[in-house]
């Protein structure tokens, strides 16, 4: 058993290219698990950071799963291949629940650990991640749209959420701009929060009629703190450049108008990547690559 003074870090398959770019001292590339040398760094598209990798040399499965046992109890494979063996591993350690979670049930608290193996005589693996969900995907009770959300873009906003560790109350005014037609504003409306949601397109019906649920039609950018007034939430999944987003968002801040805030940061090439450090700069921030974004990022801010 080999401590390793180097870091790992999951991604997407799409995004590994774009992992690799913000990392440095990367010293190995198993699937999209990329090591590097050295302490954690900032990595904005990782899924799921490998903090205190090992590597095991391993005469057989059982050996692995009791060398694994030695370090933790709980254990996740993340299979890039030799994908029966990591199957035959998992079924022999400790049973660990991945059911799906009910919305807005808190993420698991216990440890996950991660493995995997790199060839029939060794296992790579951390019995500390960052993420508590398998490979950093977390996975929900999902609902049909006849049951209420109109698209499935609402998964992204229960991940963001169970990240983020808080929702809105019933007590808690919220805004969302580009609403249409509707998956994040069902979500909040669901948590009884009132919420006035803009677009120049019409909600879906089922979500129009939600009694907590105020429509507004126009532009979402007009949505400002003079015109709404003082909000609790602020949500956006609106397309349009980041740095237009920030400086709707920065007004707000700066009128003290509202102190929570969730937004899908969507890019149209590398050339607008430099936004993010002025949203990272605001305090109280977090950016994450959510396993229901695509080549999108998600910040979020909360201020106690």
């Amino acid at each position: 058993m080999e401590r390793l003074d180097c870091t790992g870090y999951l991604a997407q398959p799409e995004q590994l290219e774009r992992l690799r770019g913000e990392l440095s001292r990367v010293s190995a590339v198993h699937g999209s698990l990329v090591l590097a040398e050295g302490p954690p760094q900032r990595s904005l598209w990782a899924q799921n950071v490998w903090l205190e990798p090992y590597r095991l040399s391993v005469t057989s499965i059982s050996d692995a799963v009791h060398q694994l046992c030695a370090l933790q109890r709980n254990w996740w494979p993340y299979s890039f291949q030799l994908h029966r063996r990591s199957e035959l591993t998992r079924e022999k350690l400790p049973f660990v629940t991945a059911r799906p979670l009910r919305f807005p049930e808190p993420a698991p608290i216990a440890a996950l650990g991660s493995f995997t193996w790199l060839d029939n005589a060794t296992v790579l693996c951390s019995p500390v991640c960052s993420s508590p969900f398998p490979n950093g995907e977390p996975r929900f009770v999902e609902f049909g749209e006849d049951e209420g959300p109109p698209s499935r873009a609402y998964l992204k906003l229960f991940e963001a959420l169970t990240v983020l560790g808080r929702a809105p109350s019933p007590a808690e005014r919220c805004l969302e701009i580009g609403a249409a037609p509707g998956g994040w504003t069902w979500v909040l409306g669901t948590l009884g929060a009132r919420v006035l949601a803009i677009d120049r397109a019409r909600l879906a019906p089922s979500v129009r009629r939600m009694a907590s649920v105020e429509e507004r039609q126009g532009n979402a950018f007009t949505a400002t703190p003079d015109s709404v007034g003082r909000v609790d939430w602020l949500f956006s999944d609106v397309i349009c450049y980041p740095e237009k987003l920030f400086r709707y968002i920065e007004a707000w801040m700066t009128a003290g108008a509202c102190q929570n805030f969730v937004c899908t940061l969507k890019f149209q090439g590398q050339e607008h990547y430099g936004a993010i450090e002025s949203f990272a700069a605001v305090p109280g921030s977090r950016i994450v690559h959510l396993a229901h974004n695509r080549h999108e990022l998600t910040w979020m801010c909360h201020k106690p």
